[in-house]
């Protein structure tokens, strides 16, 4: 970036742009978790090897898969409609109780903790935690990990390493055959055992670290991601397709990292300092 700004170019990043509703039609980040989630839970049905929903059949009955979501984001909300369609049993934990709502909507069970840090202005992703809640949090967790056939986790703090939700001793604690996939991996992950783009195998559980999920349905995700840039070239250009560089709006200005010289970006320049 810095290297950008000698050279005098002006550079914009589409994950840098506000969370807000009139960014949407840009969002990048958007359009790829939405992807990622549900392709999370294809590949678990896939990998998991029993039914996700209930059968009663006059050979016995099968009780319906446990799933759950770490994060209620873009991503854990559309792993929670697809895991809800196939007919598991679905628990999601997020720090941030204005999802609750959401999630419930979406005929899963809400999982609170007191005491979470303020993360409405994150953009989407997870903050940073006390002590005494993470300690909370990792009891909250545990009990439900140890009754969970299927674990999805999306968690991911910006310009940090994704936080540490499930340690080895929980995952020792699940039944053998269950599946964690972690679309978080890129960053580190959200098990202690997560290696990006590797099944690792600890006790008879998968953990299935893959950031890239959205590649597994490259013609949407291309459509999608089109889309968004189409959008965001619109916002930056006049009716004579020059360049128009607005930076009184707040998307403009959220989205540029270099410009006149400078890496003008708060949010990046907090984060590289």
């Amino acid at each position: 970036m810095n290297n950008w700004a000698k050279q005098n170019l002006t550079t914009f990043s589409l994950d840098m742009l506000p969370r807000t509703t009139r960014a949407q039609t840009m969002d990048v980040l958007s359009s790829q978790a939405n992807i990622a989630g549900y392709k999370a839970v294809l590949l678990a049905a896939n990998i998991f090897p029993r039914y996700f929903p209930m059968f009663m059949t006059a050979a016995g009955s099968i009780p319906p898969a446990k799933l759950l979501i770490l994060g209620a984001g873009v991503a854990g909300l559309q792993a929670i409609a697809t895991a809800r369609r196939l007919g598991a049993i679905v628990e999601v934990f997020d720090t941030r109780p204005a999802v609750k709502e959401e999630v419930m909507s979406l005929g899963a069970k809400f999982i609170e903790v007191e005491g979470a840090a303020d993360a409405s202005k994150a953009g989407g992703y997870a903050v940073e935690q006390s002590a005494d809640f993470l300690q909370k949090q990792k009891a909250k967790i545990a009990e439900s990990i140890a009754k969970a056939d299927i674990v999805i986790t999306t968690a991911q703090i910006q310009g940090k390493p994704a936080p540490i939700l499930i340690t080895t001793e929980m995952i020792g604690a699940m039944k053998k055959g269950s599946v964690i996939i972690d679309i978080a991996s890129a960053t580190g992950g959200n098990t202690e055992l997560t290696k990006d783009n590797e099944t690792i195998v600890h006790k008879g559980v998968q953990i299935i670290g893959n950031s890239a999920l959205a590649s597994n349905m490259p013609y949407d995700a291309s459509k999608l991601y089109g889309k968004n840039v189409t959008n965001f070239l619109q916002l930056i250009t006049n009716n004579e397709a020059g360049v128009n560089l607005n930076f009184e709006d707040d998307l403009v200005k959220g989205s540029c990292i270099t410009h006149d010289g400078k890496v003008i970006n708060e949010r990046v320049n907090v984060l590289i300092s």
